[in-house]
This record gives C-alpha cells, sequence and structure tokens, in this order.
C-alpha cells in the first residue's frame, strides 16, 4: 500500500491515532499500530493504535469507575442538555465528519453527507427519550399498606460494536442508548472503518462528557472485539455485524450472562408484483442492493419478480443499473463506491463467479472495475436473473452489489420462497393492491417490510431483526430496553 496525501483532512494530518480512554489519547499498552486504506485507492490514510485485552480492560475500568461516579448522580434533564449541545456541535462539524467517512469507507460523499438529517433527528429522538424514562407504580394484593413500584435504573457498561459499512450512523443508536439512560461504554469500531467514531468521541467531550462516559478502542474484531465481548465487567453488549461472529459474541456473552442486542446479517426478500409502478419499483428494488454498493445489512438481495414481468423487468433493471456512476466517492458524480477491502472484493467476485458456474444468467455486470478505478476496491452493479432459490448467491449474504431475480407465480409461492431462509432483517413488496399488501406484511417473517419503498428507517418507529439476523430493537419504544434494568420495590411505611 501506498500512503496519500493526508491533507485532504484536518484530522488525518495529526499523526498516529490513539485510543480515548478516561477522555484521553493514549496509544496501545503494547506500542502496536495498524494501517487504515482509503478503499477507493487503497492508500493509508492513517495509523490506529492495536488495541489488546489489555487494552479493552483499561477502558473496561475507566468506564464502570465513571458510571460509579458523578455520571449517576446527573438527572435526565442533565443529560438531555447534553445531547443537545452534542446535536448542536455534530450539525457545525457534520461536513469534516461526512468527509471523514468517506475517505475511511469510501461510501460517496452524496450519502455520507445526505445522512446529516437522520443523524441529527437521532440525537434529537434520544434526548427527548431522556426526559421520558419512566417506572411504574403498581396494585398489588398484599395485606397492609404497602407500595410497589418498578423503577428502571441504567444497566451499567455497555461494550459497543460498530460495523464498518456505515460507522457515522451506526454508532448513534448505541450513543444514543448510553447517554440517554445514564450507562456509560466501550466502543470497538471496525478496523476497516474507525475514524469517525474517534473524531464523534472527541466532540462528545467538547460538548462537556464527563471524562470515562464513552471509551473507544481500536484494534482486531478477533483481539480487541473479542476481549470487550467476553470481558466479566461489561453488561450488555450491542453490536451490529455478521451472523456468525454474532454467534460467537453470544457464546462470549454466556461468561457473565451478558444481555444483548444484536442486529445480524440478512437476506431481504424484495417482491414486486405485475401490478405495481414499474417507473418506481425498478429504481427502488436497484438501490435496496446497490445502494452502499450492497454493503448494507438489510438489502434487498433476492428480488422476486412475478413471472409475468419477470423479463421486462430485468431488462429494466439491467438499463438502470447501466446509468449508475461508480467511482471515488470524492467525485459529487458518483453514486456507488468501493467495496470495503480487498478481502470484501475477493468475496464478493468469489460469488459471482460461483453464481455462473451454479447456472444463473448474467443480465449485468460482474466484472472487476478497472482502468482509473484499478487500485482500489470497485465491482460493477451485477443482476443475474432466472435464479432459483437453492443457488448459493439466493442463500448467503453476499454484501455486494449483486441482485438475485428469481421468478414466482402467484402470492402464495412468492410468501414460501420469501420465508425460505434463516434470515429475518427486512423485506419489501411492490404492488398496488393493498389486500396483496397486507398478505405479505403479515406473512413475510422479518423485522421490517416496507411498502412501495425500501430502506427509509426513523428513529422513533424503531428497526430490528428475526431468526439468524439477530434480536432486539434500534430505535423505538423499546430501544432503551437494552440499557436499562427493572428493579421492583416493596415499600412498608
Amino acid at each position: 500500500m501506498t500512503r496519500s496525501d493526508t491533507t485532504t483532512h484536518p484530522y488525518l494530518g495529526t499523526g498516529a491515532k490513539g485510543h480515548l480512554i478516561g477522555g484521553r489519547v493514549c496509544p496501545a499498552q503494547d506500542g502496536r499500530l495498524f494501517d487504515t486504506c482509503n478503499p477507493a485507492t487503497g492508500e493509508v490514510i492513517a495509523q490506529l493504535a492495536r488495541g489488546t485485552e489489555a487494552d479493552v480492560d483499561a477502558a473496561v475500568r475507566t468506564a464502570r469507575k465513571a458510571f460509579e461516579g458523578p455520571w449517576r448522580s446527573w438527572t435526565p434533564y442533565q443529560r438531555q442538555a447534553l445531547l443537545f449541545r452534542v446535536h448542536e456541535l455534530v450539525d457545525q462539524h457534520y461536513d469534516e465528519l461526512a468527509l471523514l467517512e468517506t475517505l475511511d469507507m469510501g461510501a460517496p460523499l452524496s450519502r455520507t453527507r445526505a445522512f446529516r438529517g437522520f443523524i441529527l433527528q437521532t440525537i434529537l429522538h434520544y434526548a427527548t427519550q431522556t426526559a421520558n424514562l419512566a417506572g411504574e407504580t403498581l396494585p398489588n394484593s398484599l395485606p397492609g399498606a404497602i407500595t410497589t413500584l418498578n423503577l428502571r435504573t441504567p444497566a451499567g457498561v455497555i461494550g459497543g460494536i460498530i460495523p464498518w459499512n456505515g460507522p457515522l450512523i451506526s454508532q448513534w443508536w448505541i450513543l444514543g442508548g448510553v447517554l440517554a439512560s445514564g450507562c456509560t461504554v466501550v466502543l470497538k469500531p471496525a478496523e476497516d472503518a474507525s475514524l469517525s467514531v474517534l473524531r464523534v468521541a472527541e466532540l462528545l467531550h467538547e460538548a462537556g462528557l464527563p471524562e470515562g462516559v464513552v471509551n473507544v478502542v481500536t484494534g482486531m474484531g478477533a483481539e480487541a472485539g473479542a476481549a470487550l465481548a467476553r470481558h466479566p465487567d461489561v453488561d450488555r453488549v450491542a453490536f451490529t455485524g455478521s451472523t456468525a461472529t454474532g454467534r460467537k459474541i453470544i457464546e462470549a456473552s454466556t461468561v457473565n450472562i451478558k444481555r444483548l442486542q444484536l442486529e445480524l446479517g440478512g437476506k431481504s426478500p424484495d417482491i414486486v408484483f405485475a401490478d405495481a409502478d414499474l417507473d418506481v419499483a425498478v429504481p427502488g428494488a436497484a438501490m435496496a442492493v446497490f445502494s452502499n454498493s450492497g454493503q448494507v445489512c438489510y438489502a434487498g438481495s433476492r428480488l422476486f419478480v412475478e413471472r409475468s414481468i419477470h423479463d421486462e423487468f430485468v431488462a429494466r433493471l439491467t438499463a438502470f443499473s447501466k446509468t449508475l456512476r461508480v467511482g471515488n466517492g470524492l467525485d459529487p458524480k458518483v453514486q456507488l463506491g468501493p467495496l470495503i477491502s480487498a478481502r470484501q472484493l475477493d468475496r464478493v467476485m468469489g460469488y459471482i463467479d460461483g453464481a455462473a458456474a451454479e447456472g444463473a444468467a448474467l443480465a449485468g455486470g460482474g466484472q472487476r472495475l478497472d482502468g482509473d478505478l484499478a487500485k482500489g476496491y470497485f465491482v460493477a452493479p451485477t443482476i443475474f436473473a432466472n435464479v432459483h432459490n437453492e443457488m448459493t448467491i439466493a442463500r448467503e449474504e453476499i454484501f455486494g452489489p449483486v441482485i438475485s431475480v428469481i421468478p414466482f407465480n402467484d402470492a402464495d409461492e412468492a410468501l414460501r420462497l420469501a420465508n425460505a431462509t434463516d434470515y429475518g432483517l427486512g423485506g419489501a413488496v411492490w404492488t398496488r393492491s393493498l389486500g396483496q399488501a397486507m398478505k405479505m406484511v403479515h406473512g413475510v417473517r422479518s423485522g421490517t417490510l416496507w411498502v412501495n419503498c425500501y430502506g427509509v428507517i426513523d428513529p422513533a418507529v424503531g428497526f430490528g431483526g428475526t431468526r439468524s439476523s439477530g434480536y432486539g430493537v434500534k430505535g423505538g419504544l423499546h430501544h432503551l430496553e437494552a440499557y436499562m434494568d427493572t428493579k421492583s420495590v416493596y415499600i412498608k411505611p
């Protein structure tokens, strides 16, 4: 790898990045570093501390001390005021954060900038939740004048493990829960994309966050991430990532019976009926997968199209895919950026080659992009037609810009095929028939289902998975349950 010119971002010109523990930047205890690269160019843009179990332990001890310290006495309204200050600072620095995210994980600047409103809305959502935390006074059948209560108390130290496919957004589900509830946290961002998490932590302290409430340890998942998941003094773990890693975290959590909030992999069904408005459904179904170059857990990568419109839909989908501009995310006209790493590029190309060998019909794309893009990890938007549900590309999560188009005959077959998977994260239906839409809403086994749209999320509504896609809800009324304990109280005067 070559080293890039870091003057394109002021944060990258300040030397190696250490952990942030107790409000202070510190190196790894053994002094090791690792490189992080811009996936659009393959160039090194920063060096980060490579955390070990010792670094994680130091961060957890710091978080525990902060939880038991003055932070615990902060009122909900003090935490709410802090979140309002955070909202103001993030708004002021957002363009810088969006650029940092593009350089670090490759998403087009047009995409990272577009999330400004959602992130700011999410921060405000948790600010309002802070002031609405409430327990319950309950009637009872006990003799005597005994009052019974349920209190909500912060759970303690949270371990937050953040994915590489959108850390600028993902971290706020955890930070919001932590700051609203009164917990403390140790964050472990993915080794491929840690920079926006480190920079946001600095802004939190600038906003007046007490030392030790939010800590960040960078490093490898198998080292720092595993150490955080199994640490006996971590009370909860919130994780977004692959189902395979999620299973390891479940196993690690048995050390002290941690409760978990898991958003794992997906293989979401996207169902298009013949009566759908194809002018809307074609680009909608395309971007349900091609957005973020397919590196989205709820990507609608199994595209079920009613047989009578299958050929027309594939033709229109392929034509649309050819209009998409792929390239370096710093180009304002680019719509699709690179995959995150050479490892992910090899994985995606392996699925593409395997699909052709299994007999899927390549309708568009299917190749790594070269020329000016040869040094990055770029794959053309890829469409396979006449796929059947038993093919590997229809069963396994690819996490790349690859759509599998599967024909169906009627609504019952669509439901059967849609549910023939171990996953249950997202899904969609495109139809003009309300009855048909509601049949899919009630029949598809998924945590979220969109009708005549895809991928829209509101922090007040909630998002989560079922089956092998995890459990626990992000956002909505139930999000904070992962960060709170319920204490039953009996009072006899």
